[in-house]
């Protein structure tokens, strides 16, 4: 279990625990639900507490989260730690690598990876990934340590993605076609009325060879989103034969999630983080740029 404490500011004179606990610091019902269920759950200055009871500014709250144990085998893979702490860690995700188990990749997900960078640590196993990036997208990958934190944090998330698409964009643009699973398929996706919104902005940052360096920004998180915008708008991203785009250049969809950001809720402060191109799209940019 992991105890997090909170001073009580003036501004929350006279709250009951549970008002400072939610609209201070996003502890959700259910988190602050299962937090009165735990001895010593609720602590105000060291003591057991109520969650109705009066604060005033100096108090010292305190609760206990879940920190709940992953049963994924551990697999020594790799785990690129860029930052980490008593609540997050901050991975650099390689290619090939999906977010969990899955039939045909038993043992090779980040989850497994996570699993065996706790042992070597002694540590508990834990994983709450924040969101989720497709087994071949690679970058950056914010995951929790404890339910509080996973909660709280979920919802100040702001990520960036590269990604190099086929033919000559410039500008800025925005894609709007709802998503939803391609007629007789289980996997991929298309643009369709009966699909749910999606939003996709684009900004161009060069071009050459027939091809596009891209910058996106999600407004929604659809599964498979920016390889289906792009592809939908007639420039694939190269390398995602799924979705229409050539292997000449690269083997894999050529998509990075390289900027992150977030509120901190314990810490109380922005985190921001970034991850430079792979390799492998490395290759496919100076393809690009040898155009020029």
């Amino acid at each position: 279990m992991r105890r997090i404490d909170f001073a009580v500011p003036a501004e929350y004179d006279g709250a009951m625990v549970k008002t400072f606990l939610r609209k201070a610091h996003g502890v959700s019902a259910g988190i602050l639900a299962k937090a009165k269920r735990f001895p010593e759950g609720i602590l105000v200055n060291g003591e057991e507490a109520y969650v109705v009871r009066v604060l005033r500014p100096g108090d010292v709250v305190s609760f206990l989260t879940e920190e709940k144990i992953s049963l994924a085998p551990p697999v020594c893979l790799p785990f690129d730690v860029l930052y980490e702490d008593e609540d997050f860690l901050v991975v650099n995700k390689s290619t090939g690598m999906p977010m969990y188990p899955t039939p045909g990749h038993d043992a090779d997900s980040l989850m497994n990876a996570a699993a065996w960078y706790f042992r070597e640590k002694g540590e508990t196993s834990v994983y709450y990934p924040l969101y989720r990036l497709d087994r071949d997208t690679t970058g950056l990958v914010l995951l929790a340590k404890n339910a509080y934190c996973a909660s709280a944090g979920a919802e100040t998330v702001k990520k960036e993605y590269t990604a190099i698409c086929r033919g000559i964009l410039r500008g800025q643009g925005r894609e709007t076609g709802s998503i939803g699973l391609l007629p007789g398929h289980k996997v991929q996706r298309c643009v369709c009325q009966e699909g749910v919104p999606a939003i996709t902005d684009w900004q161009a940052v060069e071009s050459g060879n027939g091809l596009s360096l891209l910058r996106f920004s999600l407004k929604t998180g659809r599964t498979h989103q920016i390889r289906v915008h792009m592809a939908h708008r007639g420039n694939p991203l190269e390398g995602d034969d799924l979705y229409g785009g050539s292997l000449q250049y690269i083997t894999r969809q050529a998509l990075h999630a390289s900027s992150l950001e977030f509120f901190h809720p314990v810490k109380m402060r922005k985190m921001t983080f970034a991850s430079s191109l792979p390799a492998d799209m490395q290759r496919v940019l100076a393809i690009l740029e040898g155009s020029k």
